[in-house]
């Protein structure tokens, strides 16, 4: 026995029984189904960047005039809602607004159903049968391009785009709780917290690459097919993306529970889902962290202009070098939680996310108008993001019963989603009305309130 002991190797991984082996992102990234998944996730996530891109490029190009009064169905519309319509670029942004408006319905409605579906369905199957379709969407979209009738001012081809997208945003929502519910069957508990932090670090690299990098990148395809003579090809880059998603996903092995036919509705099931929050109080407080974080965030969004405005040698436009540096401090979060993470608990990991956002907000009120010190601080408030995002995220993945994920994730979703949009018109409107210093300070005291709640300071 001590001899097949001794000549047995010791795990390279850390397991209940091997506390001390290594962790981090370069001993996560070695489990072969969690990097299958991890790869196809990166190919999704830049296919979902690539397709707003797309769409705006395709807006601009088809069916934006050079004058407004070419548009006069977009003029009244734009009357209607109180928006400025007099420059090329806002007519682009309003057809652009109904895109995004087309995707975000189904995030926000739809999430806590199709969750229920992924928790009866295989999820490997979910995960390839919505990337392989959503490719096969996109393939239609050079024939919205072709003449035809006109409603309310605007051709066909919009409206089906706007279709389209739709479509395309009610099968992410079946992927997103299907990929985050294969997580933990793919990794060992010891591990979850790198995984995760290297999902965040990626979904920031791909926002950062697919947007700043989709429009070069479409219009370089472009030309490099009309010099063999072809038109049409920066309609390749999304079913290219995401048939290289569904692709990776197909070889992945999962070992799920066996399933049962289902006896109970839909309705049902989501009621069960809700009553995992109710029974388990740490996969609770962590969704609650996820949604104060991404109602931060979301007015962040709103915030960054009016912060760039004060800056000399920005301005409004250059909101987008703000969220940069919060996409960065992210990142560099993620990559510290995924290395050092481990040794802290995830209560302490909170309260110091939360504690440097609170700071962060704090210090932006006061220190606006300096570009240097803006964009540090808005990296450290990205840092804190993900120190709150990160652990949040992995207790829901261990607390969460294996039966129970999709719906549970399906939740998540709906609630972020929700998180996402309502600050986005609550902050531009307390913007303009009490100013931008208040609301700062509005959002630093319900983040230190959330630290305080932690108690840090207590022994875990």
């Amino acid at each position: 026995m001590s001899g097949s002991s001794l000549d047995s190797p010791e795990p390279t991984l850390p397991t209940g029984g091997n506390p001390k082996g290594p962790r981090g992102l370069q001993t996560v990234v070695r489990l072969d189904g969690f990097r299958q998944l991890w790869i196809g996730q990166i190919f999704s996530q830049l296919a979902d960047k690539f397709y707003i891109v797309l769409m705006v490029y395709l807006i601009a190009q088809y069916w934006v005039t050079s004058t407004p009064q070419e548009n006069g169905a977009l003029a009244e519309i734009a009357t209607a809602i109180r928006m400025d319509f007099e420059t090329r670029a806002q007519r682009i942004t309003l057809l652009a607004t109904g895109v995004y408006v087309a995707n975000t319905i189904p995030a926000m409605v739809l999430g806590s159903v199709a969750g229920v579906w992924v928790d009866r369905w295989p999820k490997r199957r979910v995960m390839v049968a919505s990337n392989g379709l959503r490719a096969l969407l996109v393939l239609f979209t050079p024939l919205f391009l072709l003449p035809g009738p006109h409603w309310l001012g605007l051709s066909w081809g919009y409206w089906a785009l706007l279709v389209m997208t739709f479509l395309e945003s009610v099968l992410t929502q079946f992927f997103a709780p299907a990929e985050q519910a294969a997580i933990p069957l793919l990794v060992p508990k010891e591990h979850l917290l790198a995984a995760n932090s290297l999902y965040q670090a990626t979904s920031m690299g791909a926002t950062i690459v697919g947007f700043a990098l989709g429009d070069p990148i479409l219009r370089g395809l472009n030309s490099l097919f009309q010099l063999v003579g072809l038109r049409g090809g920066e309609f390749l880059l999304l079913p290219f993306c995401y048939g290289m998603a569904a692709l990776c996903l197909s070889t992945i092995r999962l070992h799920e529970q066996p399933r049962f036919e289902a006896v109970d509705s839909v309705w049902k099931e989501i009621v069960a889902g809700v009553q995992v929050l109710r029974e388990r109080p740490s996969v609770r407080a962590a969704l609650v962290h996820l949604v104060l974080l991404y109602s931060l965030l979301a007015a962040l969004y709103v915030l960054a202009i009016s912060l760039a405005s004060a800056i000399q040698g920005l301005g409004p436009t250059g909101f987008g070098t703000l969220l940069a540096m919060s996409g960065l401090g992210m990142a560099i979060g993620a990559v510290l939680v995924a290395q050092v993470g481990h040794g802290f608990s995830r209560r302490r990991l909170a309260a110091a996310g939360l504690g440097a956002i609170t700071w962060s907000l704090v210090l932006l009120g006061q220190l606006r108008g300096n570009l240097g010190y803006t964009l540090g601080l808005c990296s450290l408030l990205g840092l804190g993001a993900a120190l709150v995002a990160i652990p949040a995220q992995t207790t829901i993945q261990e607390d969460t019963p294996e039966s129970q994920r999709g719906r549970v994730f399906g939740l998540q979703n709906n609630l972020i989603n929700i998180a996402l949009s309502l600050p986005l018109v609550l902050a531009g409107a307390l913007v303009s009305s009490i100013g931008l210093l208040p609301v700062l300070w509005v959002l630093a005291g319900l983040a230190f309130i959330a630290a305080v709640i932690e108690r840090p300071w207590e022994r875990c």
